[in-house]
């Protein structure tokens, strides 16, 4: 297995690279193509400065050229790093795009073909004085007025924003939340800083169901995918952890996989958009790697599928819904397209 992992290694020719003037953490692919350009696509990314100050960027990606445009006019300033950035799934209007932003509050944006309008900043505080900061949240892609955020105060507020307001904010935890996914149009997991995952069903807000807990009490989770082609998969990640879990829903509490072939801590995962069988993970190992499930684990444990590596330590990681032969990761000031 050795040998045909290191054959697959994906080669400098089947990678594109951006270079951002700051280091690049939150990062957003658009589901849909540019209006004026069908076959390019939008890419956001978001800087990471300790500062107030910071700047949300958005290129567009020439897949046939194999290059990157950048629109100074489509740079915009953001309130301390974006923690998460993403696009409208499945937008309908063909003129603009939604970019949603987390950090302070919740912030959507209008991306239009030559300006940024921002539309609306989303915060359930009922001091005004302080705001508990967002960690992630993720864009319900069945029913898209539908955001779900995840906060520090141990709780997810679920917003409809196509009327500015809450539907619901729930204490989802017993610590921070770190993220969270939408399953179903009413379905969502959160992950936390007390080691569990939990799926809650708006229909039914007064429970919630335990499907793993860290092996060590108190080991954080950090992030959270759900396999949107296949939603008894979810996977999430540990702190200082080079461990995969993937979980199935139907038998909670033990995972069906652990992969465990980084080298140091992981950072983050994504499930591939058009097969339920692929899930790329990347970490501080500079690694990059693809898995293929369900796969019979070898004596050692389970094998990539590919491996990339990058420059330096890889931050964040995202899966082209729009062209799923494309994955992007974030190291350093640098943005990388990976040809799978």
């Amino acid at each position: 297995m050795e040998n045909s992992t290191q054959e697959s290694h994906l080669r400098s020719d089947n990678s594109v690279t951006y270079e951002s003037p700051y280091s690049v953490y939150a990062m957003a692919l658009s589901s849909m193509p540019s209006v004026t350009t069908p076959n390019h696509q939008r890419i956001a990314l978001g800087s990471f400065m300790e500062d107030y100050a910071n700047r949300v960027d958005i290129i567009s990606f020439d897949p046939e050229a194999l290059s990157f445009k950048t629109h100074p006019t489509l740079s915009f300033d953001h309130p301390y790093p974006p923690t998460k950035l993403m696009f409208q799934p499945n937008r309908k209007s063909s003129s603009s795009d939604v970019l949603a932003s987390s950090g302070d509050y919740l912030r959507l944006w209008e991306v239009r073909e030559s300006s940024i309008e921002p539309l609306s900043v989303l915060n359930n505080s009922k001091t005004s004085e302080f705001c508990a900061p967002l960690t992630s949240f993720d864009w319900n892609d069945v029913e898209p007025k539908r955001i779900g955020t995840s906060s520090i105060d141990t709780t997810c507020t679920i917003w409809d924003i196509e009327k500015g307001v809450v539907e619901t904010q729930l204490i989802a935890h017993d610590k921070e939340v770190y993220d969270i996914a939408w399953g179903e149009a009413r379905v969502f997991a959160s992950v936390s800083a007390d080691g569990s995952v939990r799926i809650f069903d708006l229909r039914d807000k007064e429970h919630s169901t335990i499907i793993y807990e860290s092996p060590q009490p108190d080991t954080p989770l950090l992030r959270l995918a759900w396999n949107k082609q296949d939603l008894r998969y979810m996977a999430t990640i540990l702190m200082d952890s080079n461990k995969v879990v993937i979980l199935d829903i139907r038998s909670p509490t033990m995972p069906v996989a652990e992969l465990e072939r980084h080298r140091a801590s992981v950072n983050a995962i994504a499930w591939a958009p058009q097969s339920y069988r692929h899930i790329c993970s990347a970490g501080d190992d500079t690694q990059a790697l693809i898995w293929e499930l369900p796969t019979v684990a070898g004596p050692n444990g389970i094998d990539p599928l590919s491996m990339y590596s990058a420059g330096s330590e890889i931050n964040q990681l995202q899966w082209s819904a729009a062209q799923p032969d494309w994955i992007s990761i974030a190291f350093s000031n640098k943005m990388q397209l990976l040809k799978v």
